[in-house]
């Protein structure tokens, strides 16, 4: 009996270990993502695709994964690129948060295709309210603007910019969360699913499902692109 025990808390610690590794990976990826690819949408507010990262850190191990790696991005890029302090620092968290953990603690409780596409949504709607309250109560402080231009400024770009942002994200996250998943499985770092998505029904389901985000990735760009030739 003690020896099963042993071998049980060693497979247990062995598996963390590998948890633990993935996750500092997978947070060198969104810290990176963010410096190497941001593009410019609207005013001074720019697109980069950490959030993508983290909301699948989220997906396969939890909101707590989500919450941890937000706040270590959020303060390595205080101290390494950004120029705006823990404000700014701040911000990124709360709209990291916002959706990923959102989606995250979604994804949990509906460990599904439903699940996930609630999650997304919930995530979407949760960050594009949080920040248009966050931006109408900070951006002042560190932007040197009066309050009121940030009030008119909600509406036309605060707005549709979180709102492009979460969509954008939710494509990118449903078009590379089960390919990349599955290879965890097979890495042993993720358990076996249970669910019954194989066969030719639930290849059906899943190519419905990368042709959608596809679309919605393109469409995002395209807005993207239009937006920045006005």
């Amino acid at each position: 009996m003690q020896n099963a025990e042993t071998l049980h808390h060693e497979q247990k610690s062995h598996m963390d270990t590998k948890k633990l590794t993935v996750l500092a990976v997978m947070t060198a990826m969104a810290y990176i993502a963010m410096m190497l690819f941001k593009f410019p949408v609207v005013l001074f507010l720019k697109y980069e695709p950490k959030d993508v990262i983290i909301t699948i850190g989220g997906f396969m191990f939890g909101p707590v994964a989500s919450l941890v790696m937000s706040a270590v991005v959020s303060l390595v890029e205080m101290v390494t690129v950004s120029d705006t302090g823990p404000i700014g620092a701040l911000m990124n968290f709360i709209s990291t948060c916002s959706y990923a953990c959102v989606a995250a603690v979604v994804y949990k409780k509906i460990h599904s295709l439903k699940g996930a596409v609630i999650g997304l949504a919930s995530g979407t709607a949760a960050m594009a309210a949080l920040m248009m309250a966050w931006n109408y109560l900070i951006t002042p402080l560190y932007m040197g603007i009066d309050r009121a231009t940030v009030a008119g400024m909600l509406l036309p770009a605060f707005l549709p910019f979180n709102l492009l942002k979460a969509v954008l994200n939710s494509g990118i996250t449903m078009l590379v969360y089960k390919p990349l998943s599955n290879i965890m499985r097979k890495a042993h770092v993720l358990p076996e699913s249970t669910s019954s998505g194989g066969g030719e029904s639930g290849f059906r389901k899943y190519a419905f499902v990368y042709i959608i985000a596809a679309f919605v990735i393109i469409t995002c760009i395209a807005v993207i692109v239009i937006w920045n030739m006005k």
